[in-house]
């Protein structure tokens, strides 16, 4: 369905009627929605019609909405439902009528870094929740962090790149994934990608709300990515203090790039000592077309504060700095003129020596002066002094704050493991707490690197009792869950196939005391029982060719012929491991019951007694109060249900 004037108003699967069109993209067009049934306002996502034909975009599409589908968090824009409408696909999601970070972008807006701290934790909190269930976005990028009413932050479109990397219109082959404004280093390599690519999309795309622009942009999408390849996060003193998360989360090294889950806890740690940010500039369109503000305004001129810079005699003014100028003094200057200058004056006689040492006594005593300037400069001896305080344990943002605080400048040693410190907090410091220094002066911090890496011992083959205790003897902790077990046609059942950690497959090394999800084989994948012949012989002859083991059942039949197949167990179709056994029932043909004793009975007695049987009563000989002494057919013997029985009485 193309966008277009005709489109507003139809209504789709009897449910959801087109409001108006909020946007058109690469892969789809989004229409804002009333729900009929449900009586709210939804966002509708039509596919494009070059993407209606390409089978492979569509079954990929499929399975990935059905995924996104089950996704319950407050950060990830919910999707409600998804069908077909003349055979395109469309899906429906929460409307968020705060508009997209690219919205904010477009008004040549920047966020301060309150705001991106803010924006970013809850973008990072999301993609956490994804990757922990096996979803990585590929393409975050502005216009896919959407905002409510309220200013929280949705991430949208999870499962989108990934099908469109599916598409056959995606040419030319090898084509890059996602946005290349926003995308990885490693697409440029090659190496597969996990949580972590999104991560570094985050990282920039926190960069630009704060500094207004992409690091590594040029010419071409190939030389922005090849820019990326190892090189770190240009430093911008706009981050402060955000940088350190930014430089990790944007790590070229994928090893060593922060997940999603910590850059979310480092910037909730962060925005717990930092002041609470202004609401977001976003503008939110009403079910009636109006747009609104919420909370955001300019700051009042009560509300600025002017810091005047320190001017020197000599120093210049900064524009729109207006310095006080001091009056200005002159030293009173002495004459000395000879006695003839003044006719008729009295000749005053001065003492020689002593006009000659002033001089050096005034310069001795600038020297002097000058000598313990510069002793009380490099001592710093009229700088205060103060006691260092403790930051052991604190983060880095948190103890950059705390020694600010007592006018102490940081500086950070390489960063080392610690199996008691968590990554990110500080280790030692030096000097140490309580130690006296001047203002100003420098303390240099260790900062954890978390803990230490652990080399994964070789696990396939093992069982999970075998591969738990390994992973025990290097401290790690084995997990072998059933979710995770899967098929094998290599590996014998309840054997492992391999491991993972925090959704990376079989990694060399993890952190000490981490838990490796172990997967065990459930053996051959299990195959279709084979609808087999109407013969034992024949439908013996199938299954044995495809892998199964026949075993011969019978059973009674009203409508298949005796010595034929009336079924099997499982059925033709179902599923069953190779190897397994099936049983092939042959029919005895239509079920028989034996003629019950009447001797001595009445007539009506006699009736009952074979209607209970599935007999009837046929014709009646002798007197009708005698009773029973002989049946046709004779008492005893086996005839189909059905047969008439004919009495005799006497």
């Amino acid at each position: 369905m193309r966008p277009s004037p005709e489109s507003i108003g139809s209504v789709l699967s009897g449910r959801y009627r087109l409001v108006s069109l909020l946007g058109t993209g690469a892969s789809a067009n989004v229409f804002l929605a009333d729900d009929l049934t449900l009586e709210r306002q939804v966002a509708v996502k039509i596919l494009q019609p070059n993407l209606v034909t390409d089978e492979s975009f569509l079954k990929r599409f499929r399975a990935e909405a059905r995924a996104v589908a089950a996704l319950n968090h407050p950060n990830v824009l919910r999707v409600f439902d998804w069908g077909e409408e003349n055979a395109v696909p469309y899906l429906v999601t929460e409307y968020l009528p705060g508009g997209s970070l690219k919205d904010i972008f477009d008004k040549g807006l920047t966020l301060t870094v309150e705001q991106a701290a803010a924006v970013g934790c809850e973008a990072a909190a999301g993609l956490a929740y994804a990757h922990a269930r096996g979803l990585v976005h590929r393409d975050i990028k502005p216009a896919n962090l959407l905002f409510d009413e309220e200013g929280r932050a949705r991430i949208t479109d999870f499962g989108v790149a990934r099908a469109l990397a599916e598409a056959s219109w995606t040419e030319p082959v090898g084509a890059m994934i996602g946005t290349v404004r926003y995308a990885s280093p490693e697409q440029a390599e090659g190496i597969p990608m996990d949580g972590r690519a999104d991560v570094y999309s985050l990282a920039l795309v926190l960069y630009e709300a704060i500094t207004g622009r992409v690091p590594f942009l040029s010419d071409t999408p190939l030389a922005s990515l090849r820019a990326r390849v190892g090189q770190p996060l240009p430093y911008d003193d706009r981050l402060v203090p955000l940088e350190v998360v930014l430089e990790r989360a944007a790590d070229p090294d994928v090893e060593s790039r922060l997940d999603a889950a910590e850059v979310a806890a480092r910037l909730e740690s962060l925005s717990s000592i930092m002041p609470p940010p202004m609401p977001l500039p976003i503008t939110v369109v009403t079910a009636l077309g109006d747009t609104i503000v919420p909370g955001f305004r300019a700051p009042s001129t009560d509300e600025l504060t002017q810091i005047t810079p320190a001017v020197s005699g000599a120093g210049h003014v900064p524009s729109g700095v207006v310095a006080a100028v001091p009056a200005t003094s002159f030293d009173q200057q002495t004459v000395l003129q000879p006695p003839d200058a003044f006719p008729g004056a009295p000749i005053i006689r001065t003492d020689r020596s002593r006009r000659r040492i002033w001089p050096w006594l005034l310069l001795a005593l600038f020297v002097a002066v000058a000598v313990f300037g510069l002793f009380a400069y490099a001592t710093k001896l009229f700088t205060p002094s103060v006691t260092v305080p403790s930051v052991v344990g604190q983060t880095q943002s948190q103890a950059r704050v705390i020694l600010s605080a007592h006018h102490l400048a940081v500086t950070f040693a390489t960063e080392t493991y610690s199996e008691t410190v968590p990554a990110g907090s500080v280790i030692s410091q030096n000097p140490v707490a309580r130690t006296t220094l001047k203002q100003n002066s420098s303390v240099t911090l260790v900062v954890s690197q978390g803990l230490p890496p652990v080399n994964v011992p070789g696990l396939t083959g093992m069982t999970c009792a075998q591969a738990t205790a390994a992973l025990q003897a290097v401290k790690l902790v084995g997990s072998c869950s059933s979710s995770l077990a899967a098929f094998s046609s290599t590996v014998p059942r309840n054997q492992v196939i391999g491991w993972q950690y925090q959704g990376t497959q079989n990694p060399s090394a993890v952190p000490l005391h981490a838990t490796v999800d172990i997967v065990i084989s459930k053996g051959p994948p299990p195959i279709a029982v084979p609808a087999v012949g109407s013969t034992w012989n024949v439908a013996k002859s199938t299954l044995t060719t495809a892998g199964f083991k026949a075993v011969q059942g019978s059973e009674y039949s009203s409508t298949v012929p005796t010595g034929q197949v009336t079924r099997t167990s499982p059925v033709a179709g179902a599923l069953a491991q190779r190897g397994s056994t099936v049983t092939v029932y042959v029919s005895l043909g239509p079920p028989q019951v034996p003629v019950p004793n009447l001797i001595g009975d009445s007539v009506a007695t006699a009736t009952n007694a074979l209607a209970k049987v599935g007999l009837k009563i046929g014709a009646v000989y002798g007197p009708p109060g005698g009773a029973v002494f002989t049946t046709s057919p004779s008492m005893g013997s086996s005839v189909l249900i059905g047969t008439v029985i004919n009495l005799y009485v006497r």
